[in-house]
Parts: C-alpha cells; sequence; structure tokens
C-alpha cells in the first residue's frame, strides 16, 4: 500500500477539486499489480502525455483522468508505459485492457481508473 497524500499536486480544472479522501484512495487500491491506471490518447501522445504531466504539476489541464495518481506520494517515481495501437481504435484498446485487468484482478479497475 502506498502513503497517499490528503491535498496531492494535480491541478484544479474548472475549479473542481481533483482531491478525494485518504479512505477513498486506499479503497481503490489494487494489491499485487504494478498497474495504476489505464488510459488512451485521442490525440498524439506526446500530447496527451504532456496534459497529464502538467495537471500533475498543479496546472488546470482538462486532464480529470488518473487524478488519483498525483495523491500518491512520490508519484513522479512512477514508471510510464505505453502501447502504440496505430491502426486500431485507441477507445477500444482502452476498454480491452481494462476488462483484462479487471478478469485478472476480481474486477477491479485499475486504482485511477474511475470508469470501464
Amino acid at each position: 500500500m502506498p502513503e497517499f497524500l490528503s491535498r496531492g499536486t494535480g491541478g484544479f480544472f474548472k475549479g473542481k477539486d481533483p482531491n478525494v479522501s485518504i479512505t477513498e484512495l486506499e479503497t481503490n487500491w489494487v494489491k499485487n499489480t504494478c498497474v495504476v491506471y489505464i488510459g488512451k490518447a485521442g490525440t498524439t501522445l506526446r500530447k496527451r502525455l504532456n496534459q497529464y504531466l502538467k495537471f500533475g504539476n498543479g496546472q488546470n489541464i482538462g486532464h480529470w483522468g488518473g487524478r488519483y495518481i498525483w495523491q500518491i506520494k512520490n508519484s513522479g517515481n512512477l514508471l510510464l508505459c505505453w502501447k502504440p495501437t496505430p491502426d486500431e481504435d485507441p477507445e477500444a484498446i482502452e476498454t480491452a485492457l481494462i476488462a483484462r485487468f479487471k478478469k485478472q484482478h476480481g474486477r477491479h479497475r485499475p486504482f485511477a481508473n474511475l470508469k470501464d
């Protein structure tokens, strides 16, 4: 179980507080996995990762997905991985990866995925 911050580093996009309670974070944590979030890039990967990282650094960027990551103490030490899917629908790939994760982890989504 990682250490969680009551106030993470995520930006307040459109005035919305990205932080949730530590209890919520602990409830969503999935043990025995190194995958904490599965996302897709509806734009270029470079642009989407840039948005995600800027949001994590407190900027008011429209990247609400995966926001729980920024309440993990030392979240900057996490590794980012990606899978190029040039000829596939990003939405379908994301859905399939989350479904596979859920099958392997007792129907739990990855920690920072709030929807299937």
